[in-house]
């Protein structure tokens, strides 16, 4: 009897066990939407991108397919935002996440959120043809259009 109330006990506290609400990783990703992580020891071509309140700049981007580019990501605005690289759909089911937890933290290689006069680089390979984006999913920021293209061909 000592056991089973010992094990009921072991699994009450292992249900009752803290999990970050705010963590991303609860969104694994076995792969991407638009590509694949890049690889330091080839060559990149380096974009800018700048993020202020609701706009990227560049708005859209044009890239070969097999292409990586090493993004500096910068933001110049006033409040905090984030930069995520993936197709239309997965970002609008990961901004519907974001809604219930709107101080979600981003550990993905495609995506970063940065504090105010912040800067990241993200090292992306393009392996799919098409038009992907990249977006601020904090809570409605893409909503005011804070969403960029990116044109793979």
């Amino acid at each position: 009897m000592k056991s089973i109330t010992a094990i009921g006990i072991a699994l009450l506290a292992l249900s009752a066990a803290a999990v970050p609400a705010t963590s991303h990783e609860q969104h694994s990703h076995e792969t991407y939407s638009a590509g694949e992580p890049g690889d330091p020891k080839n060559p990149s071509r380096t974009i800018e991108i700048e993020m202020s309140e609701m706009k990227f700049r560049p708005f859209r981007i044009d890239v070969k397919r097999g292409e990586q580019i090493r993004f500096i990501v910068r933001n110049v605005g006033t409040e905090d935002h984030e930069f995520l690289l993936a197709s239309t759909e997965d970002n609008l089911k990961h901004a519907e996440a974001m809604k219930k937890n709107p101080h979600m933290e981003h550990d993905d290689p495609n995506g970063v959120r940065l504090a105010p006069k912040k800067s990241a680089e993200i090292l992306w390979k393009f392996t799919k043809a098409g038009t992907f984006e990249y977006a601020c999913l904090i809570p409605n920021h893409r909503d005011y259009g804070m969403t960029g293209r990116i044109i793979i061909k």
